[in-house]
């Protein structure tokens, strides 16, 4: 798994806020990038958290393959 859909699993599964769970299918999806959401202060906490889990490797690599075929979008 990538990076961007490592942390966007991560962002997903860290809050119940319906709003950060779209801005991690946003991030999936590439509507947005890390960059942009490091910019929203809401976001700031949970996209650190994220990254530092990814660092320590402390994801279910099945989980996010799960997560990923739920929400990314395929345009045809």
């Amino acid at each position: 798994m990538d990076k961007v859909t490592c942390i966007a699993y991560l962002l997903y599964k860290s809050s119940m806020n319906q709003d950060i769970r779209e801005k991690a299918i946003q991030l999936l999806n590439g509507d947005v990038s890390i960059r942009d959401l490091k910019r929203n202060v809401s976001l700031q906490a949970h996209l650190v958290i994220a990254e530092s889990l990814l660092k320590k490797n402390k994801i279910d690599k099945n989980q996010v393959h799960i997560f990923a075929e739920e929400f990314l979008m395929i345009e045809v």
